[in-house]
């Protein structure tokens, strides 16, 4: 089982499934979202579910049909949306092992001039190629 919550703990969660596809993703927006050289975060594998506690707490931003759902009290960005409906978890807020790794980096042709991607997984100018 997969669990997760905020910095301040007000929100957590409970992932009913499995994630794929864990990406980093280097955009501008992310960097802005996520307080960091880029996102980290996994879809939802087909089926999942998640399940809040402290979803008061839950504030979204939203444009053009996808959002991120943050902690309305300590901001830590908690998961992707996609008209309404969690899209993918970031695996940072994700309590041990989230069963995925970084496959993919994207949008690495817009990271900031600091960042120093490692790894292996491939890195992709725009949107993954797959």
């Amino acid at each position: 089982m997969i669990t997760g919550s905020c910095f301040c703990s007000r929100v957590s969660y409970t992932l009913n499934g499995s994630l794929q596809n864990g990406r980093s993703c280097h955009c501008s927006r992310c960097r802005k979202a996520f307080s960091g050289a880029s996102s980290a975060y996994a879809q939802l594998s087909p089926g999942s579910t998640v399940s809040w506690t402290g979803k008061e707490f839950l504030s979204t931003s939203a444009d053009e049909g996808l959002a991120i759902g943050f902690c309305g009290s300590c901001g830590s960005t908690l998961c992707g949306m996609w008209n309404g409906d969690v899209h993918g978890l970031t695996l940072g807020c994700i309590d041990g092992d989230p069963g995925v790794e970084i496959e993919e980096h994207i949008f690495v042709g817009s990271k900031a001039p600091w960042d120093h991607i490692g790894g292996n997984a491939p890195q992709f100018e725009e949107h993954a190629e797959t």
